[in-house]
């Protein structure tokens, strides 16, 4: 994915040091019934970006040896109450990291109210908002982003909003959204079985322990890693992130693609993570969002969290389904099957063998092969979309 990105600014020579963990900005679980975003944010606004840039995730992913850039695919972002900024941010954005411009004047960047009026604006929720519009673009910048907004973060109403952006033909969903499980939660599982339609959710960042949606078998479960690179985005290494979710459900069984992979302890229970992605607030990402939070003023903002990787595994699925689709293929769908293969496994991820998300013994510790910190591991772009083109 050969980019002219000449804007991209030299932010940071980033080498991964041990530093005190910064909170989210939601802390602990939302009230039951309601989901809440794993973002958290370092440092207040500044006037340049002050994370990592486009320039150096597509690097440092592989992305950037990638031709196809998601033509011919919606992207669905559902997230909770309005962002009434969010299309003037993205310009922003793509302006400063030279990417394509993406609104609703060319037929890019579409929202939607799920319940059919406008939410109330959100601070924290506007945040996430613009993290994952803004890198879902980054990663797929060809392909179209529909934005739903649910009246609320009621779980009722985000599962609306869900079904909103099906409806509205999408063929991958993000979800940057999690709440405690409970135990009727498999009755919720029918909104993830749609057929030719992936869906990946943030699998949370309060250390070990298991969400939903990102519980579901139906969904691709995405948590957190602190990355290694430096100003050019060369991979250095990865490591577990300690805020991590994951874990074995309690409610969800071991679905058939981790049956038939080596899972350490499954217990014929779900397995929480599928996959990882940079999540450390330390090592995290640029967005650029005015409405600001907590009486502060909105710019460029670095932020991290589980959040970040549920919209840019959904753009790297979208990158599939384009090729797929240009080679006479259907598209990916449920993506649980070809994730887990053990013939494409240490070319198609980058094993994550280290880091700790709480002390509850092995659960909790990264390891060779699958662990329940990372899950298969963070993608080899430029190996995984190929493999999944094919498979």
């Amino acid at each position: 994915m050969a980019l002219k990105l000449g804007q991209w600014p030299v932010l940071i020579s980033l080498v991964y040091c041990w530093a005190l963990p910064i909170p989210p900005i939601l802390a602990g679980q939302p009230p039951e019934g309601y989901v809440r975003p794993p973002i958290h944010l370092k440092g207040n606004a500044t006037t340049a970006p002050a994370g990592l840039s486009v320039g150096q995730i597509l690097h440092f992913y592989g992305f950037d040896q990638i031709k196809n850039w998601g033509a011919g695919q919606t992207i669905g972002i559902v997230d909770a109450f309005d962002d009434p900024n969010i299309e003037s941010d993205l310009a922003v954005f793509n302006s400063q990291f030279g990417l394509p411009p993406c609104n609703s004047a060319n037929g890019c960047f579409k929202k939607i109210y799920a319940s059919g009026r406008k939410p109330r604006t959100d601070s924290e929720w506007s945040l996430e908002i613009s993290l994952d519009v803004q890198w879902s673009h980054a990663i797929a910048p060809q392909a179209k982003i529909i934005l739903v907004e649910a009246a609320t973060n009621r779980f009722t109403d985000i599962m609306n909003a869900v079904d909103v952006a099906v409806q509205n033909g999408v063929n991958v969903v993000s979800m940057s959204f999690g709440g405690a499980e409970f135990s009727a939660e498999t009755n919720y599982d029918h909104h993830f079985q749609v057929a030719s339609v992936t869906f990946t959710a943030s699998s949370g960042d309060s250390g070990s322990g298991v969400e939903y949606p990102a519980a579901s078998p139906y969904v691709v479960a995405v948590e957190g890693t602190t990355i290694q690179t430096n100003a050019s985005g060369d991979y250095l290494g990865e490591t577990g992130w300690s805020g991590s979710g994951g874990g074995q459900s309690t409610f969800e069984g071991e679905p058939v693609y981790q049956s038939g992979f080596s899972i350490p302890n499954a217990n014929e229970k779900r397995g929480v993570p599928d996959v990882a992605y940079d999540a450390d607030p330390n090592t995290a990402f640029s967005i650029y969002d005015t409405v600001g939070h907590h009486g502060q003023v909105g710019g460029w903002l670095q932020v991290g969290g589980t959040s970040a990787g549920a919209p840019q595994w959904a753009a790297l699925f979208a990158v599939v389904n384009s090729i797929r689709v240009a080679g006479n293929k259907s598209t990916i769908g449920s993506a649980g099957l070809a994730l887990y293969n053990e013939t494409g496994y240490g070319r198609n991820f980058h094993d994550i063998t280290s880091g700790s998300n709480g002390t509850c013994g092995a659960l909790c510790l990264a390891g060779p092969g699958y662990d329940y910190i990372t899950g298969l591991g963070s993608p080899q772009a430029n190996n995984l979309v190929p493999y999944l083109n094919t498979h």
